[in-house]
């Protein structure tokens, strides 16, 4: 792996810099399914949410900040413990330089010390791609090992369009 990245837990003081990926993907995008770009503050306190029982990796190029990945509980029910969903960013100026795999492949690292045996991404999709939405999420998924499992059809809307949901599963160990 280029020895330029380097992943590490996400700090509270990062929020500012997650927010400036993360938006690109709110307001140019049907990647992200929110209307409006969260303040530093909500995000603090996602941050801060996740991190009580979850990992949240940041990885830094020379020292920058260029993408993050988290897991969260896919459910509270008890029975869901060792499944989670998780959810990735990459700043988009450095897509497809392999910091999207390095964030999963510490992330699933990290999960299986926690004894979680399920990991689930939820992805935007659209069966003909366009302006907004391509195929890129999936298919990276799958190229990391996921499966598709499930697709909601048009349950998001989002630039006056309906776009798909679908669920991706890995299994650890």
């Amino acid at each position: 792996m280029n020895d330029k990245l380097k992943i590490r837990d996400a700090q509270l003081e990062d929020a500012e810099r997650l927010v400036e990926i993360y938006s690109y993907y709110v307001l140019n995008t049907a990647v992200s399914f929110e209307y409006k770009v969260p303040t530093v503050e909500e995000f603090k306190e996602r941050i801060r949410k996740v991190k009580a029982k979850f990992p949240y990796l940041v990885c830094e190029k020379d020292g920058v900040i260029v993408g993050y990945v988290y897991a969260s509980a896919y459910s509270e029910r008890e029975a869901y413990s060792w499944t989670v969903s998780t959810s990735i960013y990459v700043d988009k100026d450095y897509r497809r330089q392999g910091i999207g795999s390095f964030l999963y492949e510490n992330l699933e690292e990290r999960l299986k010390q926690l004894g979680i045996k399920n990991i689930l991404a939820g992805a935007a999709f659209t069966e003909t791609e366009d302006e907004y939405l391509t195929q890129d999420s999936p298919k990276f998924h799958e190229k990391m090992g996921y499966v598709r499992v499930a697709q909601f059809k048009e349950i998001g809307k989002k630039f006056d369009r309906w776009y798909d949901l679908v669920w991706q599963q890995k299994k650890l160990n």
